[in-house]
């Protein structure tokens, strides 16, 4: 599984994400710093990245606007919930196959996460 890394992903996070073996690109690494949600989106969708974010507004671009897209991951993680989501995420990440996540959005959170598929 590859990921794209929004910029409001924490440094903590991509290392973790990283020591677990799994491939994270930053928006950074591909000069997407300051551009629009739907730019991101479509950027991951083409190079199929499953795209890792704290921003909520990626669902309304998910469900509302429909665009295509190979995955979203949704961190509900403050500074003093890390471990535990964390923990989720990687847990989340053995369960899940790349295949499945296509199209989908999930929401993890302290202790348990969320996967919605557009219908």
């Amino acid at each position: 599984m590859k990921f794209l890394a929004d910029e409001d992903v924490y440094g903590l996070t991509i290392e973790f994400m990283r020591q677990h073996g799994y491939d994270v690109v930053k928006v950074v690494d591909v000069h997407l710093q300051g551009s629009s949600d739907v730019t991101i989106l479509q950027y991951a969708e083409v190079h199929n990245l499953i795209l890792i974010t704290r921003d909520k507004g990626f669902g309304a671009l998910v469900f509302l606007s429909e665009l295509k897209n190979a995955g979203v991951i949704l961190l509900r993680i403050q500074p003093d919930t890390i471990e535990e989501v964390h923990n989720e995420l990687l847990k989340f990440l053995r369960i899940h196959s790349a295949q499945l996540l296509a199209g989908c959005f999930v929401v993890i959170e302290p202790g348990r996460h969320r996967l919605r598929r557009k219908e």
